[in-house]
């Protein structure tokens, strides 16, 4: 590899974001169902996580990470599970839908 420089990025400053995030340093448990979480359990937990992203300095780049991998479980970026599944479909089809 003579004269060529490497794309590679460091993993530090591809995570890096996540660090900045209001979740850092709270129970997890706040942004991801325990099994068998249903009805208005479920909805209170996913509105207290929600409630705690709306404010935060990394929610686009949250959810835009969760859009990409795709992740199947939690809140992130302000966005629940079944709202995720909504735009990552729509993003499949082309489309530019936005959850609110």
């Amino acid at each position: 590899m003579t004269g060529s420089r490497s794309t590679l990025i460091p993993l530090t400053d591809v995570w890096q974001w996540q660090q900045h995030g209001n979740c850092q340093g709270m129970n997890e448990a706040v942004f991801f169902p325990p099994t068998g979480e249903r009805g208005h359990a479920r909805m209170m937990r996913e509105r207290r996580a929600k409630q705690i992203c709306s404010s935060c300095p990394v929610l686009n780049k949250c959810l835009e990470h969760s859009l990409s991998l795709p992740e199947p479980f939690g809140v992130w970026g302000g966005v629940g599970e079944s709202e995720r599944a909504i735009l990552i479909k729509d993003r499949r089809r082309g489309g530019a839908s936005r959850v609110a």
